[in-house]
């Protein structure tokens, strides 16, 4: 028996799942009045919060903060509603009246979403659903105090970042590098980021949640219990409930921090370099975070010849003299000079990162939509192994080869290698030395993108003998459908859910599915990876 199918699957079609006989006209106006009938708050403006198509703001709420144009190409599905809850009480009733009405509910928090199915389809034929953007739900409150935060579901890592440094300049939160995230979303997969290696993952600093759950009832971590508690902080997004808030613990950094960004090409000895930081990445000095930015560069301007750079680009916890002794122990080969370094406070370092000019005001992190837009594929992988140098040789060459790749090598270890792989979903912890992130992008929609998927996945493939193994690992925050969905609506095979649960949560898929078959048992929460249900929990 398949060690991994410990029940089979719910054969009938879920209610949820059903397509309701009315017109897409007859739910672009029942479907606003259910919300208006089962709101708490009754605001006068909801009205104002339901687009269709025919509404001047439906492609510009649409687009807004999604970030790979092929998710809002012409040719994908596109939501019959769109709907923007400005309470907690409407998020309850979109519930409510989406399972009454028979209607698909799609999630979004944030919308840099790879796959883009948090607000659209994957699949060819996909029922009619209506988009729930909590893009209005930004609320922050910071307690120093207390150490912690609570923070609404729509509100970006950099509003978050921003309210922290405006109280504090000794207050962080160890969360992801880009500042447009949506908190939602970015802490069901995790959230890692430049300070993981001191105080583990955004997800690991989670003390107390709100979620509307599959019958509209809002529950924290007392209401929900600590099953459905363990679930949402890494289980993914979009499978157990709607996200409104998470009651975060705040971490203590310097009042002034270092970073550095450091480039070296192959003519500069860039193969032995990175065989050696392999070697270190994960055991340097926890305050230090130095990850690496791999893309192809012009060397020769007249004749367009292209060479690989890695570019060293590090955090470190403290002031550049204690930097320095820890490179010249650890890491001396990098060549770090104290003029390389630059001392800043931790917001100014977050400002850094988003490769943002030194005089930018603050506030910028208040920006919510990404500040760029491509098509892109990307993949994902972790290493538990330094790759030898034959095996970065042959590297450079598929690099070389496309025009608009990037790798980005994040190291672990320290607090990462700490706690226990079943602490939380995300079971990427000891023994990883660095994720790897794949991507390829291009600027038009008229690009042969079937050349770019063949590249993608010729070099996913070079990589297999030098990552994870049994299962590969990859990180769900960067889905993958190509790592496998649920291609059908209602009955999907343990078995062949597994083949991408398993990938990104180990052993932890298991108990995701149980968690889910108890508080989902009708799948009203699903999307093309979401965790699949139990036959047993009719």
């Amino acid at each position: 028996m398949d060690p991994y199918i410990p029940l089979r699957f719910l054969t009938s079609i879920l209610i949820m799942l059903s397509i309701s006989s009315a017109s897409s006209y007859e739910i672009q106006d029942s479907f606003p009045t259910c919300v208006s009938k089962h709101s708490i708050n009754h605001i006068n403006s909801i009205s104002t919060s339901f687009y269709t198509s025919k509404s001047a703001s439906y492609n510009t709420i649409l687009n807004s903060t999604a970030q790979n144009l092929r998710c809002i190409s012409p040719s994908m599905p596109k939501p019959l509603l769109i709907f923007t809850p400005l309470s907690e009480s409407h998020v309850q009733a979109a519930v409510i009246c989406a399972k009454k009405l028979k209607i698909h509910l799609r999630i979004r928090s944030g919308g840099h979403d790879y796959e883009g199915i948090s607000y659209t389809s994957e699949l060819k034929s996909p029922p009619p659903f209506i988009l729930l953007d909590l893009a209005k739900l930004r609320a922050i409150n910071v307690d120093i105090p207390t150490n912690t935060a609570w923070v609404q579901a729509g509100a970006t890592t950099g509003e978050l970042y921003y309210k922290i440094a405006q109280k504090s300049r000794t207050h962080g939160f160890p969360a992801g590098l880009c500042t447009t995230l949506g908190i939602g979303g970015h802490i069901t997969g995790g959230a890692y980021g430049p300070m993981m290696r001191k105080y583990g993952l955004g997800a690991d600093n989670v003390i107390d949640a709100r979620i509307v759950d599959a019958t509209g009832k809002i529950l924290n971590r007392k209401s929900m219990k600590e099953d459905f508690f363990w679930a949402i902080r890494g289980g993914g997004g979009g499978s157990f409930g709607v996200i409104l808030a998470w009651k975060v613990k705040l971490v203590k950094v310097p009042p002034i921090v270092t970073v550095f960004t450091v480039p070296k090409t192959l003519e500069q000895g860039a193969t032995k370099l990175l065989y050696k930081w392999q070697q270190v990445a994960n055991k340097i000095d926890e305050n230090l975070f130095i990850r690496v930015i791999i893309q192809p560069v012009v060397k020769n301007t007249k004749t367009g010849e292209r060479t690989v750079q890695t570019s060293y680009n590090a955090l470190f916890l403290g002031r550049a003299n204690r930097l320095l002794e820890v490179m010249g122990r650890d890491f001396l080969e990098l060549g770090l000079t104290k003029m390389d370094c630059m001392e800043m406070s931790w917001i100014e370092s977050v400002m850094y990162f988003g490769n943002l000019p030194r005089n930018t005001p603050v506030e910028f992190l208040l920006q919510a939509k990404p500040p760029f837009k491509n098509y892109f594929k990307s993949k994902s992988d972790f290493v538990k192994d330094p790759i030898p140098e034959s095996g970065l040789e042959g590297l450079w060459g598929r690099i070389l080869e496309e025009e608009s790749p990037l790798m980005i090598w994040n190291p672990f270890g320290g607090m990462m290698s700490k706690i226990s792989e079943s602490e939380i979903p995300f079971p990427h912890r000891n023994g990883v030395v660095f994720m790897i992130q794949y991507l390829t992008n291009w600027e038009s929609e008229k690009v042969l993108v079937s050349k770019r998927y063949e590249w993608m996945r010729n070099l996913y493939s070079y990589m297999a003998p030098y990552v994870s193994k049994y299962p590969r690992e990859a990180y769900v925050n960067y889905r993958d459908v190509e790592l496998g969905m649920n291609n059908k609506l209602g009955n999907v095979s343990l078995k062949s859910a597994s083949k991408w649960g398993m990938k990104y949560y180990k052993n932890n898929f298991n108990r995701l599915v149980l968690v889910k078959s108890r508080v989902d048992p009708q799948n009203f929460f699903w999307h093309e990876q979401s965790i699949p249900i139990l036959s047993s929990w009719k």
